[in-house]
């Protein structure tokens, strides 16, 4: 099996406590889903800025990451459902981005 990097897009977390802790709860339940097949449950993202070769950063870009996890999966269209079944995705407020991974060294 092949390993793909899930890279979401959107989402933010309830304003209120028991919000949050239903987000939490869905996450769980997606990661409990995975089993085995979750690789890294990974973390959201924050900050973001592109280098470039004579050095200078910045971040532009309106569609930037917010988190990331990486699963194993038999191929991309077992990778693309359970992409389908993360809870940005499930409740609308976000995507998700499946590139499949592969040992280069």
């Amino acid at each position: 099996m092949a390993n793909y990097l899930l890279l979401y897009h959107g989402g933010s977390m309830g304003e209120t406590k028991e919000e949050q802790d239903k987000q939490m709860a869905s996450w769980g339940e997606w990661m409990k889903q995975c089993g085995e097949n979750l690789v890294d449950a990974g973390n959201p993202c924050s900050n973001a800025a592109t280098v470039k070769k004579d050095g200078s950063s910045d971040y532009s870009g309106s569609d930037r990451v917010t988190g990331y996890s990486v699963i194993k999966a038999p191929d991309m269209d077992s990778a693309k459902h359970a992409a389908s079944m993360v809870p940005l995705v499930l409740d609308g407020s976000g995507s998700v981005d499946v590139y499949e991974t592969f040992n280069a060294m």
